[in-house]
């Protein structure tokens, strides 16, 4: 973060962070749409993935853009999430949604995990 005339600005690591969890955030939701067009497809475990996901990303979003002092626990919480979906993203590997969808994970949970100083 940094100061400017009594606002508070994000670095460009943390801007980077924040799109790449709406990004996940996104692709989580169209991945759950497609999901559903399945006709019962897909299993529960990856829904929940999904939605767990999803909802998890534009939460760490959203606190890390008010500055939260707790956006960091959340980053990990959130890179955890990212690599549960990811995973259960690989279950269906013939799918080019959910390999999208597991792409973008990874590439959040890697920002995230690096917000939050957490190692894999």
């Amino acid at each position: 973060m940094q100061q400017t005339g009594g606002t508070t600005r994000m670095s460009k690591e943390m801007q980077e962070c924040v799109d790449a969890c709406l990004a996940c955030h996104n692709i989580c939701e169209e991945t759950i749409s497609h999901c559903l067009q399945q006709g019962g497809r897909m299993d529960a475990q990856i829904m929940r993935a999904l939605m767990d996901c999803s909802e998890l990303t534009r939460t760490c979003a959203d606190m890390m853009m008010r500055t939260s002092p707790i956006s960091a626990e959340m980053c990990a919480m959130c890179a955890r999430a990212c690599d549960m979906c990811a995973e259960a993203c690989k279950a269906m590997p013939d799918d080019a949604q959910l390999a999208r969808c597991a792409e973008a994970c990874r590439r959040c949970s890697q920002m995230c995990r690096a917000m939050s100083g957490v190692r894999a």
